[in-house]
């Protein structure tokens, strides 16, 4: 049975965990507001662009740009988006229990974030390449990854592009998303915005002229779009991961506190009672002095 001194060294050492980890919650969340404003600054921007995509998937031939042809898969790359570090509750391992529905036989991979990279070394599966990114990147160095996964579809070395993250939801909501990324599809495009009760295949920039012509004009704004995809998918990540370790960073202060509450009581209640023998051994002695 724990004695009073083992007690106060639990005490003292569960306290200075709770300090340690009452501060990454106030870092976790300093970061987690500017991380969700920057995700959810650039959802209007991408809705617009997709309204744009659908109107001109409308006016051409899908057929005719590569990145619009859909072939029979036989090798799929799989972009995974996870975090560089840890203490960030199920955040990863979420991400990852999707991964393990995939064949390692028939899928590459592609990963950003060092558990990402230590979990496809670990179970085996071929990498192609490693991307690196700052805490807050910025959108010239996400159009690397972009590229990278582009090349390798218009090349034919794999037949279809899918990305894995984690999307952000709300503070204490992210759940991970599985997005087919190439080839784009009028089913992976959102529709954006549409007029109440307007029917679905109503073009969404009915009354717009593009020119030189709808087809130039979808050579460009494509490979942008996917650039700005994976873009937007990285934000959300970023946010999903401050948000999910300042919850699991504030449970564990919680939890600190609380245990140190049951210890400073189980730690009393063992003084009141050596406190207790110790007056019924003086009494006693008194007793037997007397007698």
């Amino acid at each position: 049975m724990a004695n009073t001194q083992d007690i106060r060294r639990r005490i003292k050492s569960i306290r200075n965990i709770g300090q340690l980890t009452k501060a990454m919650q106030m870092v976790a969340a300093s970061k987690m507001r500017r991380a969700q404003q920057h995700a959810l600054a650039g959802r209007p921007y991408a809705a617009l662009m997709n309204r744009v995509l659908v109107s001109l998937q409308k006016r051409t031939d899908p057929r005719l740009h590569p990145l619009l042809n859909i072939r029979d898969v036989k090798k799929e790359l799989l972009l995974i988006i996870s975090t560089d570090k840890g203490l960030a509750g199920a955040l990863n391992t979420n991400l990852f229990r999707e991964v393990a529905n995939f064949d390692s036989s028939k899928t590459v991979f592609v990963v950003t974030g060092k558990k990402a990279r230590q979990y496809v070394a670990r179970t085996r599966r071929e990498l192609l390449a490693d991307f690196e990114l700052k805490d807050s990147p910025s959108f010239v160095e996400t159009k690397a990854i972009s590229k990278f996964c582009t090349e390798k579809f218009l090349n034919h070395e794999v037949d279809k592009v899918s990305v894995l993250h984690t999307h952000f939801i709300n503070t204490v909501n992210q759940r991970p998303v599985l997005q087919t990324l190439l080839p784009i599809s009028a089913f992976d495009l959102p529709k954006g915005e549409k007029a109440e009760g307007s029917a679905e295949d109503v073009d969404p920039m009915l009354g717009y002229v593009f020119e030189p012509s709808a087809e130039r004009v979808l050579d460009a704004v494509l490979p942008y779009y996917i650039q700005y995809q994976v873009f937007q998918m990285i934000l959300d990540a970023r946010a999903s991961e401050h948000s999910a370790r300042m919850v699991a960073m504030k449970n564990a202060t919680d939890n600190a506190t609380q245990f140190i509450k049951d210890l400073t009581l189980e730690y009393n209640k063992m003084r009141q009672a050596s406190i207790t023998t110790e007056l019924l051994e003086i009494a006693t002695a008194q007793m037997a002095l007397g007698s």
